[in-house]
């Protein structure tokens, strides 16, 4: 899904400046154009441990250099120091990093990553990079008060839950609390006071940007009308502050999960002017002062012990080494002494820093002004210093990406690469897609789009995971496919193709036509039986699968009588509701697919809403407040396919994915299979593993798969010399991976 503040937007992130390709080295140029790059918005996030959009890790990458690198299939190099070569597509390519890894799976059960760095790396300031920065680095991630995207600390590192153990942040702490509050061991009555007058100031600013959305998009005229908007039911006479304590009331006090859901526009704690304050943690039980797994075994050498092989644990590590003494204070930094370069639950100072990043990578960020992220040529850049002095990275609209360039305001952007698109740039280039005011790099895109099914909302007798529940599903899941390739030709022509599996086709796990059982998404009838002929029209297609969805209702309890639905079961109904973010103007690859769907079964009964929304961010309010029945998104793929995060239900042991309530999905076998494979380093075992799971995961029809999209860059070959951009360009290996390769041409 196309949402960047999760783990698998951070992996993106990491893979895209992992690795850097050998080239000669070089001074800056003489010459001092920049290179400018058309950028979608920043939110001006820029630190290695807090960036959270795509855009905003893009230009934090700049700017760090990363423990581990990668090639361009995203496997790890290993041998960074002396350089791995590797080929691809028939040409040998060699790539560096800063540091050597090797990893020792022990007899019981335990992993050592074994790090060496090399001993001339430096930080853009001039300083030297050490094992202390590593440690350091680390011991954020880790720390109990992170609540940035890494997932470092969900990796199994020898002695990390006694670290975690026994401490919560000051605010979660006085917010648990409540207002009525009598224990004042950790605080002040004052303190509570100031606390909660704090909040709810803020929490009224906070109320007036949902008013004032919803009076912009919902035809609100009032806080009662805006809050009914929002699922409330308040007086005609409702105050912004009744709002807020209805709010305040339903989340219990959880405000991170009030403004999760709730938000609009602007966040909750942007108001809430004491929450960087109370954000460090207080010890409230034992726990220990160091993590046992994070060893230092020289001055450029660390180990991290993990109690047992976790294949995501090795992209996991790939870490952006952050400056100790920039980010923390060689005072508070005793490796013996357990001090770890800041105090233990206080991330304010680090957070401080977010806007100005310091690290090892090819560029220093000099400011952001303006729309206008500038950097400028690190020197010290253990490659060489980058052949570009200076690099802009520019707000624009998406609609202004490719006449920019056409104009030559930027040398690189990256457009949405749909119909509309390929017709700009081909009339730009007189007719053609590549040409002398455009040139075009496409890929397919690290991720793919979908249409999603609660199976706890479309469900019979509220039993998801029943057989009636799942011909219910199934019977929109066989009308959804049948109009994929219409839908998706329409929008992006051939800039997309559609796929069978809930899988990007860049993963090296995906299913191909070839691989045994290998089957077209929801093309069985009820009886198991192929709906469709090789000599089928697309008319009878369509009525075909129309047929095949009447057989599933038939089979979910639905009475089907005189070619109409006339009684549902129990707990099912007769009307649902499909979310598709497509900006109140139809402007989504699956809008096409799911009124066609819409129109089909409105001939036999049954009404699916098609519901265009005008802002995107309302669909995540839907899909956290498990309120979602159907929804249009995609998601964001990794190197590694593992499926814990979006499938996995949880059991006694692990809880449940982080993104598994959109889904609703439960399903032990596909549980045990998810552990399975992640518990494996052999490929073909897991690759068999993995499909297991995505017949698992269709056969419970919370997913159909759409399509699988091409991402382009554009470049103006006026602006940059096209015979120094990066050479076959990946999904997990992109332009900025050697950024410091890139020459402009220079302007008279």
């Amino acid at each position: 899904m196309k949402k960047t503040t999760g783990s698998f937007a951070l992996l993106l992130s990491v893979l895209l400046i992992l690795g850097a390709f050998a080239g000669c080295v070089k001074s800056p140029s003489e010459d001092s154009s920049p290179l400018n790059v058309g950028y979608s918005s920043f939110n001006g996030k820029f630190s290695p441990f807090f960036a959270e959009t795509s855009y905003d890790k893009d230009a934090q990458s700049m700017t760090q250099a990363l423990l581990l690198s990668s090639d361009r299939t995203g496997a790890i190099i290993e041998n960074g120091i002396d350089g791995e070569t590797v080929n691809y597509n028939g040409t040998d390519y060699t790539y560096y990093g800063i540091s050597d890894l090797k990893v020792t799976e022990n007899s019981n059960g335990s992993v050592y990553y074994d790090f060496t760095l090399r001993q001339d790396l430096k930080f853009s300031d001039g300083e030297a990079v050490t094992a202390d920065d590593v440690i350091f680095s680390m011991y954020v991630l880790c720390d109990p008060t992170y609540n940035g995207t890494s997932t470092l600390v969900a990796q199994p590192i020898k002695g990390l839950d006694k670290y975690l153990a026994g401490m919560e942040t000051f605010f979660d702490l006085i917010s648990k609390a409540g207002r009525d509050n009598t224990d004042f061991t950790y605080w002040t009555e004052d303190i509570q006071n100031t606390f909660w007058a704090d909040i709810d100031a803020g929490g009224k600013e906070f109320v007036r940007t949902v008013v004032e959305y919803h009076k912009e998009n919902s035809g609100a005229v009032d806080v009662a009308s805006a809050a009914a908007a929002s699922g409330y039911s308040l007086s005609e006479d409702a105050t912004e502050e009744n709002f807020w304590k209805a709010m305040e009331e339903k989340y219990g006090g959880d405000f991170a999960a009030l403004d999760k859901a709730e938000m609009k526009t602007e966040s909750l704690f942007g108001f809430v002017s004491c929450y960087s304050d109370f954000s460090y943690g207080i010890q409230t039980g034992d726990s220990s002062s160091n993590i046992e797994g994070i060893q230092k075994t020289g001055d450029y050498s660390v180990r991290v012990e993990m109690t047992q092989f976790d294949a995501s644990s090795i992209y996991q590590l790939a870490i952006p080494v952050a400056p100790l003494h920039y980010y923390g204070s060689d005072e508070n930094y005793d490796y013996e002494a357990n001090k770890f370069g800041f105090e233990k639950g206080n991330l304010i100072g680090i957070r401080e820093k977010n806007e100005k990043p310091v690290g090892a990578g090819p560029y220093k960020l000099m400011s952001y002004e303006n729309g206008v992220v500038s950097f400028e040529a690190n020197e010290h850049y253990y490659l060489g210093a980058p052949k570009t002095k200076y690099v802009n990275f520019i707000e624009t609209k998406n609609e202004n990406k490719i006449s920019g360039v056409a104009d030559g305001s930027f040398g690189i952007s990256a457009p949405d690469f749909d119909v509309d698109a390929v017709k700009a740039i081909t009339e730009a280039n007189g007719g053609t897609l590549n040409g002398q005011t455009i040139s075009v790099k496409t890929v397919d895109k690290l991720g793919y789009g979908y249409i999603g099914i609660n199976a706890s909302l479309v469900s019979v007798n509220a039993d998801g995971a029943s057989e009636p529940s799942k011909h219910l599903r199934r019977a929109f899941a066989t009308l959804f496919s049948a109009y994929r390739e219409l839908a998706v030709s329409s929008y992006y022509g051939e800039r997309a193709e559609v796929i069978n599996y809930p899988i990007s086709n860049t993963s090296w796990a995906a299913p191909v036509s070839t691989d045994e059982g290998y089957e077209t998404a929801f093309s069985k009838d009820v009886n198991g039986a192929q709906i469709y002929s090789a000599d089928m029209s697309e008319n009878a297609k369509y009525e075909a699968a129309l047929n095949a969805a009447i057989g599933y209702f038939e089979a979910a309890g639905y009475t089907f009588e005189d070619g109409k639905l006339t009684a549902a079961p129990v707990g099912a109904k007769l009307e649902y509701e499909i979310l598709i973010p497509g900006d109140g103007k139809q402007d989504h690859p699956a809008y096409l697919a799911a009124v066609k769907t819409s129109e089909m079964l409105s001939r036999i009964g049954m009404k699916l809403i098609v519901t265009d929304l005008t802002n995107s961010a309302d669909l995540w309010t839907a899909l956290e407040n498990t309120s979602c029945e159907m929804w249009c998104a995609g998601w964001n793929a990794t190197a590694d396919p593992d499926m814990y995060q979006t499938y996995f239900s949880g059991d006694k042991v692990m809880p449940a994915g982080g993104s598994n309530y959109m889904y609703g999905i439960s399903d032990k076998e596909l549980n045990g299979l998810i552990i399975y494979a992640r518990s494996s380093t052999d490929y073909s075992l897991r690759k068999s593993l993995y499909k297991d799971c995505l017949d698992i995961i269709l056969d419970w029809a919370v997913e159909v798969p759409v399509y699988q999209r091409q991402d382009a860059v554009i470049f103006s070959p006026l602006q940059v010399r096209m015979s120094s951009v990066t050479p076959d360009i990946t999904p997990y290996y992109g332009w900025i991976n050697e950024i410091h390769n890139i020459e402009v041409v220079p302007q008279k």
